[in-house]
């Protein structure tokens, strides 16, 4: 038996026999590796009467048998609490990643943020970001305490430990550094709670750094200053010095350039851009420019791509500029854009948003799969394979076709695959990548 054929019985089985993998999954992949064994025996028996077929496995054949066997993580997905109403979960009304869709997809973990949106700058803003916070991250302790394959990892291991025993890992984050109110030791406190994943902002500059979207102050018409700090203030150093001494890992995404690579310059350790795309394809502020992309490299790092679509489209595509502005002007919001659904919260008719939300959507299409690896192929042609994850930014848009939540995961393992990148090559992808900048991150918690 070849090598190949071999890794693909006996790698591939252990890999296939995870605890929440469905039945019929499981007897397509015995099925599967039993005809390779049953014609490999044949073609090695006596053969001078007949010419022995040579099966070749499909590439969705070899997609499925990698995506089981690799560790597939997904570096950032907002928290849902379940049955609450939200804008922005899957058309079922259910979160992007809930776990029956996880283990549809074959999804083994995923970094859940307790996101918080720009909130006033004072102690009552505080206190309701930090409260938001803490109920989302229990939500998240109470869904992995009532299913009996779900942990909360919170290190390194435990990733490949829940790996092995088919279990579902949740690694918990934190975004916006709102949430701890004007005191970076709190971050201790989340910690203690099992917080692992840090990012600095959200939408909005903040006491910590400076946003990669300044806020639209809609009472007075127009955004925050590009810059409050200049990448980040006193406290956000503060905070970042902490996260490295916990063994926090630090997310980017979201920052601006000069906070971004302000992080970077400053950090002990190795950080994360958790769901960003390269700004070379789509000019909108939330992707990297060659310089963070270059700085995340020389660092260690890791760029996760995002399947979203408002991040994705074809920025140098003139027409199709001319008529998101023409959408923004119909709309009354302003034409320039950081990107193009920005301030649809700032109409207040629920018909004329949806009319806004549903333009843009017309123009920009679904989005695919393709698109989101080009920025991958990108990042990986600029500064390696080392270098580059996925990161879905599920509950808070993506939905591009083929990847609309976790339970089609696959798709981006065939995609992958389809582009010449390697069983080894797309193992670094989907949570190699991630679980190295984790280890590293514990390994140098502590240290002065």
């Amino acid at each position: 038996m070849s090598g190949w054929m071999r890794g693909w019985t006996i790698g591939g089985m252990i890999g296939w026999n995870k605890g929440w993998m469905s039945d019929w999954m499981r007897q397509l992949a015995m099925t599967f590796t039993c005809c390779l064994m049953g014609l490999t025996a044949v073609g090695c028996a006596g053969t001078e009467d007949r010419t022995p077929v040579a099966p070749e496995t499909t590439v969705a054949e070899q997609a499925a048998a990698i995506h089981a066997r690799a560790l597939v993580l997904d570096a950032h997905a907002d928290i849902e609490i379940p049955g609450e109403p939200s804008p922005y979960v899957g058309e079922d009304g259910r979160s992007q990643v809930a776990l029956d869709k996880m283990r549809a997809g074959g999804v083994d973990a995923v970094v859940l943020a307790a996101a918080v949106g720009p909130g006033p700058r004072n102690a009552a803003g505080y206190a309701e970001a930090r409260r938001v916070a803490e109920r989302e991250i229990q939500a998240v302790v109470d869904m992995a305490a009532a299913d009996r394959h779900a942990v909360v990892a919170v290190r390194s291991d435990d990733l490949i430990d829940a790996h092995r025993r088919g279990d579902v890992a949740f690694v918990l984050g934190l975004q916006n550094a709102l949430i701890l109110g004007q005191d970076p030791t709190v971050l201790d406190e989340f910690h203690a709670r099992g917080v692992r994943v840090f990012a600095l902002t959200h939408m909005g500059h903040n006491d910590f750094a400076d946003s990669s979207r300044p806020l639209f102050i809609a009472e007075e018409g127009r955004h925050e200053p590009e810059a409050e700090h200049g990448g980040l203030s006193a406290l956000g150093i503060e905070a970042l010095e902490r996260a490295n001494q916990l063994g926090v890992i630090l997310d980017i995404s979201q920052l601006s350039r000069a906070a971004a690579l302000e992080v970077m310059k400053r950090s002990r350790a190795p950080v994360i851009a958790s769901h960003s795309n390269v700004r070379a394809l789509t000019d909108v502020s939330r992707n990297l420019s060659d310089e963070e992309i270059d700085a995340i490299g020389a660092s260690g790092g890791v760029i996760h791509v995002a399947p979203f679509r408002a991040y994705l489209f074809d920025s140098t595509d003139a027409s199709l500029d001319r008529r998101i502005r023409a959408a923004r002007v119909a709309a009354e919001l302003r034409e320039d854009y950081y990107y193009p659904f920005e301030l649809y919260w700032e109409i207040a008719d629920p018909q004329a948003r949806a009319a806004f939300t549903g333009a843009i959507s017309g123009i920009l299409g679904d989005g695919s799969v393709d698109a989101m690896l080009n920025h991958l192929d990108y990042i990986v042609a600029r500064i390696g394979i080392d270098h580059v994850g996925i990161g879905t930014d599920f509950n808070h848009g993506s939905r591009v076709a083929g990847f609309r939540d976790a339970s089609e995961a696959l798709n981006v393992t065939t995609g992958l695959l389809q582009r010449g990148y390697t069983e080894a090559e797309i193992e670094k992808i989907w949570g190699g990548n991630f679980l190295r900048v984790w280890r590293e991150v514990e390994a140098l918690a502590g240290a002065d």
